[in-house]
């Protein structure tokens, strides 16, 4: 303990200290509006029937956004391409390269090009949109309701009205323009939809749709007379179909509530300690957005390639799995 001895090390320390008293007792700014459902930008813009009624949310808004930027960077890796990439394309060249190494490990050569838009896509989107809503402006600018102008001050641009906080203030609410998109039930649940509904149709074109459906209704012992094997064949393949339905809410609450629960913990923080110890925590949810987009492309890719290899190839595909996840790292 004789470093903290250190003036260096002391002053390094006061500095800290400091930070975190001014923050604590100035720059607290209320806490942030924490809503389960996505906030509606527009009024219904037209209705679905028995499905509802169509609004914009902030969800969509940053789905839309992280796409947008999805397709910048592959416009400009794609606009000048040279043989020796360099910049841009060296860039996305890698990381394309680097996955599709992992596909190909789990998958095989074959499958893991049929398989390697989807998983890539999952991958990707998920990444940028958990990235995105670390962003300054996510949860922090939108439209001020009636009730709350009074705990906001307000300044004059080009004839617009524009609200904020005063510094210092516990009280006021904005509804937000963006909020990430993996914030929203519906966005993970869309993906897991998706992802299962490609799982299953590669299944099918692999193996045949009644060899691939007999896992779920088999019942070839049941007519050959073996009543007790062929009610476990059936009892078996009901476990089957719900397992494959559990996997659609395994995926949709997982994302779901690691993204969510990250943005309340940051809100939290900045509510109650702001500036020093609210770093960390953001480089904490740098790591988690990484981890979940992997894991959601992961275990996509797994359920197809256990799909397409049929009904008790399970531990291979793990055993595969594993290999090429420590050789990776």
């Amino acid at each position: 303990m004789r470093f903290l001895t250190r003036p260096k090390v002391l002053g390094v320390l006061a500095g800290i200290l400091l930070l975190l008293v001014i923050g604590f007792i100035f720059l607290r700014g209320p806490i942030a509006h924490i809503e389960l459902q996505a906030e509606a930008l527009t009024p219904p813009l037209f209705s679905l029937g028995p499905l509802g009624d169509f609004i914009i949310t902030n969800s969509i808004v940053a789905a839309w956004l992280s796409i947008l930027v999805l397709l910048g960077f592959s416009l400009a890796a794609t606009r000048n391409m040279r043989v020796v990439p360099r910049g841009t394309q060296n860039f996305v060249e890698a990381i394309v390269e680097m996955f599709l190494n992992l596909v190909e490990g789990v998958a095989g050569k074959k499958n893991g090009r049929r398989f390697f838009p989807l998983v890539a896509t999952i991958f990707l989107f998920i990444l940028t949109s958990n990235w995105m809503g670390l962003l300054p402006g996510f949860g922090t600018i939108g439209l001020v309701g009636e009730k709350e102008l009074a705990h906001f001050q307000s300044f004059s641009i080009i004839g617009f009205n524009l609200y904020y906080i005063p510094i210092g203030s516990s009280e006021g609410a904005v509804i937000p323009f963006l909020r990430s998109a993996n914030t929203d039930l519906n966005t993970p649940l869309a993906m897991a939809l998706m992802a299962m509904v490609f799982v299953e149709y590669w299944g099918i074109s692999a193996l045949g749709f009644f060899n691939y459906s007999s896992k779920f209704f088999n019942v070839r012992r049941l007519l050959r007379g073996d009543i007790i094997n062929g009610f476990i064949d059936l009892y078996i393949g009901m476990v089957e179909a719900i397992t494959e339905l559990a996997r659609i809410v395994s995926f949709t609450f997982r994302l779901f509530g690691n993204i969510f629960a990250g943005e309340i913990l940051l809100a939290v923080m900045s509510f109650l300690i702001p500036l020093v110890v609210v770093v960390p925590f953001f480089g904490l949810e740098l790591f988690v957005g990484f981890i979940q987009a992997l894991i959601f492309a992961v275990l996509t890719l797994v359920f197809a390639v256990i799909a397409v290899e049929g009904h008790g190839e399970e531990e291979h595909v793990e055993a595969r799995t594993e290999h090429v996840a420590t050789s990776a790292a």
